[in-house]
């Protein structure tokens, strides 16, 4: 079997540590393993299939050795400045950041969604963002067979999608202590305030998802509309997605092709209180979906309900999962 030289840059963060162990998990054919993080955490060890590894500082010339592939998650600036050299020197990055996932040469990729995208990467292919890739693995079957024409929506996301800061924020506000990452306190609030505000009164995350949905679904005529929201939740994210389709549907075969698309899990039995929650997707790879119901105020359009695990496949599943289909190409 053949095997290659990956590299985990960023590997001492909560998303390096999961691609690790998703490497593991999926048995990914590692043959040789190289982990990069900041010059504070250089020396530190980390296991991958029974063996420490120590983690090396991030430099210019790290990818001088021979890597194949390379998974970024070290944020946009480490990627703006280190993903173009390790491209140069004959890695492909799949990179986490956001640093890349807009540009026009960059393929931006989900893989049951467009897989076929990464047919045109020049070195470089981008994670899109976290609450993006569960809403687009809900949405791709019913776009392809009801053709969507307007989305909201209206996001509920755990903590752990700002890292350990975040984390460390509701833990300490459990015990009574004050916000340092957040700018209200996280505890028994909803911020609706994720990144930073732009000029149009958005935030920079509902942007994401309203540009990114459109690049992966390869659509740029969709209307779409976000509202983001931080809940004091660990982890897992949860979203509320509005659509409204061209075409008319039978609910009950809707509710037919997500129960068998790729990564999509139907839970969706309100009598029995059954529906997707965020304990039962986490540490899972699957994009769980129920509540589905029609809205009654258009002509074509359902409300649903989608969980999944932002650290998993919200980052670093969906990257493995890239990396997959490249050496499967």
């Amino acid at each position: 079997m053949k095997t290659y030289r990956v590299a985990v840059v960023g590997a001492t963060g909560m998303v390096g540590r999961t691609m690790l162990k998703v490497l593991e998990e999926r048995d990914f054919p590692v043959g040789e393993l190289k982990l990069f993080a900041s010059g504070k955490s250089a020396g530190k060890q980390l296991p991958f299939k029974g063996k420490d590894y120590v983690v090396e500082e991030l430099t210019e010339n790290s990818f001088d050795r021979g890597i194949d592939i390379a998974l970024f998650s070290a944020g946009g600036d480490i990627s703006r400045k280190f993903a173009p050299i390790a491209a140069s020197r004959g890695a492909v990055v799949i990179d986490n950041s956001s640093a890349w996932r807009m540009d026009e040469a960059v393929p931006l990729v989900v893989p049951e969604v467009n897989p076929q995208d990464i047919d045109w990467h020049k070195g470089i292919i981008a994670n899109p963002n976290c609450s993006t890739i569960q809403a687009v693995v809900a949405l791709k079957p019913l776009h392809d067979k009801y053709r969507i024409k307007r989305i909201v929506y209206s996001t509920y996301q755990a903590v752990s999608g700002s890292g350990y800061k975040g984390v460390n924020d509701l833990r300490e506000g459990l015990l009574g202590n004050k916000p340092r990452f957040y700018p209200h306190p996280i505890v028994n609030n909803c911020l609706p305030h994720i990144d930073v505000f732009l000029d149009n009164g958005y935030t920079k995350e509902e942007m994401k998802m309203v540009n990114e949905t459109k690049k992966i679904m390869g659509d740029y005529s969709l209307k779409i509309t976000a509202t983001t929201v931080r809940v004091p939740v660990e982890n897992c994210h949860s979203e509320s997605i509005n659509v409204e389709f061209e075409k008319e549907f039978d609910l009950f075969e809707l509710k037919n092709i997500l129960a068998g698309s790729k990564g999509v899990k139907l839970i969706d039995d309100p009598e029995k209180n059954l529906y997707p929650i965020a304990t039962m997707s986490e540490d899972t790879d699957l994009v769980y979906v129920g509540r589905i119901r029609r809205d009654e105020s258009l002509t074509s359009g359902i409300n649903m309900w989608v969980v999944a695990d932002n650290i998993r496949k919200g980052a670093a599943t969906n990257a493995v999962q890239i990396a997959e289909l490249l050496i499967n190409k």
